[in-house]
């Protein structure tokens, strides 16, 4: 399983990077608006049952997203402002689960795929219009992937207490404290190559760990869900890795927050 994983990711992650630094702007919102609408399909059956009614949740999210398109110099601070609020609400449910299972029905499924999916969206096309957004989406992608890599790493070398097990039994607080202390160098890596100043180093020093702390709570969120579900993967797109959502849920979270954070403390 290991080796089906790390080949998977060593395919998938030049094709991200080649996304992000080759592609102008509106290639790039489509491929994401894609990976977006294929991720909604895969939510759909943590809400929905019926083929039928998957396929019109996945019409109804393509259709908000072009119309967020159209609106996005208007609706763009809105829409993170949201996820923000959303991301505190999904810790609350998160942090109480199980007590919380089985309160979200399906209409609030279907609302929370679209909060989940869309400011992600809206994060990402907001930063490769940025300036600065292949850097900041490169520095995003290190951030989540070392997280991720860093707990798990962690985890298996020193985990012994088990950080929400009744969500996700694999995860330790051990293991999160690594993926948070990659997150820290990534952060001074870029900070000493972009030569920034020792209050713009401290202020991405906590967004990295604020971004690190949100794409953790992006994977429990998901996987309190397909707990509740009684399926271990969303889909079986991707050998070793499960279904797109199981590869975005850290970044749906992350990345709305990341860019938040960008335009409050105006790093770069």
């Amino acid at each position: 399983m290991f080796k089906e994983r790390l080949m998977t990711a060593l395919i998938l992650a030049p094709l991200a990077l080649a996304a992000v630094f080759l592609l102008p702007l509106l290639p790039f919102s489509i491929l994401m608006g894609l990976l977006v609408l294929i991720g909604g399909w895969e939510w759909s059956n943590l809400a929905l049952h019926r083929r039928t009614h998957r396929w019109l949740y996945v019409v109804s999210l393509a259709l908000l997203l072009v119309a967020t398109h159209a609106l996005l110099v208007f609706v763009e601070v809105p829409i993170l402002m949201a996820a923000l609020v959303f991301w505190w609400f999904a810790l609350s449910r998160v942090g109480r689960y199980p007590k919380t299972k089985g309160i979200e029905q399906t209409a609030t499924k279907i609302l929370i795929g679209y909060l989940v999916l869309i400011p992600a969206w809206v994060a990402m096309v907001g930063m490769k219009a940025h300036p600065q957004g292949n850097l900041l989406i490169f520095m995003l992608f290190l951030l989540v992937w070392g997280a991720d890599i860093g707990a798990y790493f962690a985890g298996k070398r020193f985990g012994r207490n088990k950080l929400i097990p009744k969500v996700s039994p694999g995860k330790t607080r051990e293991g999160v404290l690594g993926g948070l202390s990659v997150c820290v160098m990534v952060a001074i890596g870029f900070a000493i190559s972009a030569k920034l100043s020792a209050g713009a180093t401290l202020a991405l020093l906590l967004l990295a760990l604020v971004t690190g702390m949100v794409s953790v709570l992006g994977d429990l969120f998901e996987s309190m869900f397909k707990r509740e579900r009684g399926i271990k993967d969303s889909g079986r797109i991707l050998p070793g890795h499960g279904g797109i959502l199981d590869r975005i849920d850290s970044l749906t979270a992350a990345a709305p927050i990341f860019l938040l954070g960008q335009y409050w403390m105006q790093i770069f």
